[in-house]
């Protein structure tokens, strides 16, 4: 390829790694995303850095921890100093652009995208800020609650599926117009990111996704629900915050549940295969790196858990493949990271991050798809509703170690238990891989001081933000700009010019 490739990231939301070991599992109605596990590389331990939407996100752009970025939880401002991959790329030359999700909170609505085609499907204010200061406070209007269980089901239209046909909608139109460009010679390469809300709850799909389960072998969880008192502390948390006890959740309402969420997953694979088959079409394949992901997982019902928000491997572990020019496919079992996504794209353009960013969190993944091994433990945080003090988790080799300065540790095995049935830090024989791993985290973190941040910026949020709601007030959500004027045919235009200019390809 005699340019720097275009690159194309394909992102869902609450989507778990537990379903893409290898691509795709067998039973899913997946067949897009399929057939591009087949010329990517895989791979089958990626771990979002926070599992969380608006968190996980902003280290998936910038390639830091949320205790570097501030983003904590769902209502923390993504400051515009802190640059992303849509800052580099665009320094570099490309085209970047944003059709779709990405959770911005604050009034930068773009973090380095030059253009961005949809508004966000969650609100950018403060108002979903949760409170240290009073610990189990569930707050019914935004916390997740288990209706989104018990409701599941089918419907032609949502509020979520309304969201990402107009995703897939501008994302296609987007590559139309790129391929459109008149100067080949003078056209910039393109970083386009499209980001679905789908497959997060609430579970309702389409008739026609919904039916394709109807058999499904794949409708009971593989642990069943275990008793609130055998739940460790965080996983309590978790059921109050979801209310729990206000919802009976049998069989029937587990099994309805996971069939919406494949169906929609389903429809995701079809989205995703309408604007892959827009790139073949418009001749623009060859020359793009595919990047295909989510900001974080989905319990499904495992434990008795639902959503994220823990980083058992249902919530923590993410799909990612990658496919392009120059990318021998084929799966990679060594643990890797969103937070490597950033400096993946970087080294793809020809940035030379550690000259611009040094301070990035994440690694880029070709040394490890040429052999290379990643060479650090991966990292994950999570501070926001569900948690009463900062959690944070190592994932290195085997095992995975979580800490929390409120709970006892927790260490898994994940080659000899991958359900994590067993924590073995509860078991002395295993003391002296608890105490390396606790120093680990004791010299990568300052948990009395990450703690202090997060209480801090909560009581910033939870003084600023009734004050900007009361009077005038100026959202910060975007607003999608369309030049009508500029669009199809208008008078200030030459008809013969505008109908050649606008057609692909010319002259067959």
């Amino acid at each position: 390829m005699s340019r720097r490739p275009n690159i194309l990231v394909l992102m869902a939301d609450q989507l778990t790694g537990t379903l893409f070991d290898d691509g795709p599992a067998g039973f899913l109605h997946a067949p897009n995303l399929a057939a591009l596990a087949g010329r990517s590389a895989r791979f089958s331990a990626a771990y979002t850095a926070s599992p969380l939407c608006a968190p996980g996100r902003a280290s998936f752009m910038s390639g830091q921890l949320p205790s570097r970025t501030r983003v904590y939880d769902n209502a923390a401002e993504f400051a515009s100093d802190i640059p992303t991959f849509a800052h580099h790329l665009r320094a570099a030359g490309y085209l970047t652009c944003l059709s779709g999700k990405m959770h911005f909170v604050g009034p930068d609505q773009l973090h380095g995208f030059e253009e961005r085609l949809t508004t966000d499907i969650y609100p950018a204010d403060f108002g979903w800020t949760p409170d240290y200061r009073r610990p189990g406070e569930r707050i019914d209007w935004w916390y997740h609650n288990l209706g989104s269980v018990t409701g599941a089901g089918t419907a032609e239209i949502t509020n979520q599926l309304e969201y990402d046909d107009e995703v897939a909608f501008q994302a296609i139109q987007k590559l139309y117009a790129l391929a459109r460009s008149r100067d080949d010679a003078a056209r910039r390469p393109w970083c386009l990111t499209v980001s679905f809300t789908h497959p997060h709850d609430p579970f309702v799909a389409r008739r026609r996704f919904w039916d394709l389960y109807a058999d499904s072998t794949a409708l009971a969880p593989q642990v069943a629900a275990l008793p609130f008192a055998a739940q460790d502390p965080h996983s309590q948390r978790l059921l109050r915050a979801s209310d729990h006890e206000a919802y009976a959740i049998g069989a029937a309402e587990i099994a309805r549940a996971r069939r919406g969420y494949f169906a929609n997953i389903s429809y995701v694979d079809a989205q995703m295969g309408a604007i892959l088959d827009v790139l073949r079409a418009t001749r623009m394949e060859d020359d793009t790196v595919v990047l295909f992901t989510s900001d974080h997982g989905e319990m499904l019902g495992e434990r008795g858990l639902w959503f994220k928000m823990s980083f058992f491997e249902g919530s923590a572990r993410v799909p990612l493949m990658i496919a392009g020019p120059d990318i021998a496919p084929g799966r990679i079992a060594e643990p890797v990271s969103t937070l490597d996504v950033n400096p993946t794209l970087c080294a793809l353009a020809g940035v030379d991050l550690a000259a611009v960013a040094p301070w990035t969190d994440g690694r880029p993944l070709l040394p490890l798809m040429h052999g290379e091994p990643r060479g650090a433990p991966v990292p994950m945080e999570y501070a926001a509703e569900g948690s009463e003090a900062p959690m944070v988790a190592l994932r290195e080799g085997r095992h995975k170690f979580v800490h929390c300065a409120i709970d006892p540790p927790q260490l898994f095995d994940l080659e000899s238990d991958p359900q994590e049935r067993v924590n073995l830090a509860e078991d002395p024989a295993h003391a002296g891989l608890v105490e390396a791993f606790a120093a680990r985290v004791a010299a990568r973190w300052d948990m009395d001081a990450f703690d202090r941040a997060v209480r801090e910026s909560q009581a910033r949020r939870l003084a600023v933000y009734p004050a900007l709601r009361n009077g005038a007030y100026y959202p910060w959500d975007y607003q999608p700009l369309q030049r009508a004027s500029e669009r199809y045919m208008r008078n200030h235009m030459d008809l013969n010019v505008l109908e050649q200019d606008k057609r692909f390809p010319r002259g067959e």
